[in-house]
């Protein structure tokens, strides 16, 4: 366990509050999957935090003497109770009360909810659990009103890193890394910084247009994918693949490379659905919508020399990458020859974010 981020003061005060926060989604550029215990990400990622897709959390905290070692919460999700999120969020208490002991000293009401449409590809549970864990350390900043704002966002990436790993990438943007690689000094494991890097000005304003292949809860989990990368045939390869990758883009972006920015997010997004093809019992999350549009992309992007690309996250969902200055053209292009590839033509216009804000 890492003691840096434990709460050790002796006694809680008898406090009561309520604290809101909207915290994004992000799509992984650099894709991590496959993970070792305590949620530690078996390869770096990089990700782009959005804007339109985010989460709602809101805490209502009173201290109250409880019997047990158990915890005292009740969760709406859009307004309803929902058993298989109390579950996990009964997990995701559980691995972090060594780090915050005072929750067990409180009755916790929670409500969230989301600005689009859930599991369907758009990281629900990362832009949940950051908006949760910053309202967590809220609760923590109550009871003790000297910890500074780096600490503050460092250990709510840590908290919202053991609820879902892509998680503590939403907690600042616009482009976040998590795990340790020898091109970062201070990237860690545990939680996500800020890409300090030099960024070229012409990806100031990417827009992302998540087109929503499908709507659906996907067949196979995250949770369970993440797993099958052990013991998988080619786990080692793609975890070089995944360094290289980093080091790559980190070129494009200082350089403003675009070519190479878009030959690197789509090798991410394709390798990332290959491991899971070839893992065992391998499985595909892609709908054959999905290919149709990757055809589309690849045909228009030939024909105009556009700089749109796409990326997927674990699912059939396609995110559109492209620069503002083709927006016009793409919203057509989209309008026209992929939304019919779209479950009831539905998409979703987003676009590179800064991160939480605090409500």
């Amino acid at each position: 366990m890492n003691e840096t981020f434990v709460y050790n003061s002796l006694g809680n005060k008898n406090i009561k509050g309520i604290s809101q926060w909207q915290s994004p989604s992000n799509i992984a550029l650099i894709k991590y999957w496959g993970k070792k215990p305590d949620q530690i990400p078996m390869n770096p990622s990089l990700s782009l935090t959005l804007t339109n897709c985010y989460s709602k959390t809101r805490i209502s905290y009173q201290s109250e003497v409880l019997s047990n070692d158990d915890f005292k919460f009740s969760l709406l999700f859009e307004g309803k109770r929902e058993i298989s999120f109390e579950n996990k969020l009964l997990t995701f208490f559980d691995r972090i009360k060594h780090y915050c002991p005072y929750l067990l000293n409180l009755k916790l009401i929670i409500e969230s909810s989301n600005s689009f449409p859930h599991s369907s590809g758009i990281a629900s549970s990362a832009s949940f659990y950051s908006a949760l864990s910053l309202s967590i350390m809220d609760i923590e900043k109550h009871l003790n009103s000297k910890i500074e704002k780096d600490f503050f966002f460092k250990k709510a990436s840590f908290l919202a890193r053991l609820g879902s790993g892509s998680a503590c990438r939403s907690l600042m943007g616009p482009v976040s890394l998590w795990g340790e690689s020898e091109l970062f000094k201070d990237s860690s494991d545990l939680y996500a910084i800020k890409y300090q890097n030099e960024i070229n000005a012409v990806f100031n304003d990417v827009n992302d247009t998540v087109l929503l292949v499908d709507k659906g809860k996907k067949d196979v989990s995250s949770s369970l994918g993440h797993g099958l990368m052990n013991g998988h045939s080619f786990s080692n390869d793609r975890i070089k693949q995944a360094h290289n990758n980093l080091k790559e883009i980190k070129s494009a972006l200082k350089t403003g490379d675009y070519d190479l920015f878009i030959k690197i997010v789509e090798i991410e997004a394709l390798s990332l659905h290959a491991m899971m093809m070839t893992s065992d019992p391998c499985f595909i999350l892609m709908k054959p919508n999905t290919l149709q549009i990757i055809k589309e992309v690849w045909e228009y992007r030939k024909e105009t020399n556009s700089k749109i690309c796409f990326t997927l996250d674990a699912g059939a969902n396609i995110h559109l990458l492209y620069p503002q200055n083709e927006y016009e053209k793409i919203q057509n292009f989209i309008s026209l020859k992929l939304s019919i590839f779209c479950e009831n033509g539905e998409y979703i216009n987003d676009k590179i974010g800064v991160g939480p804000n605090k409500l």
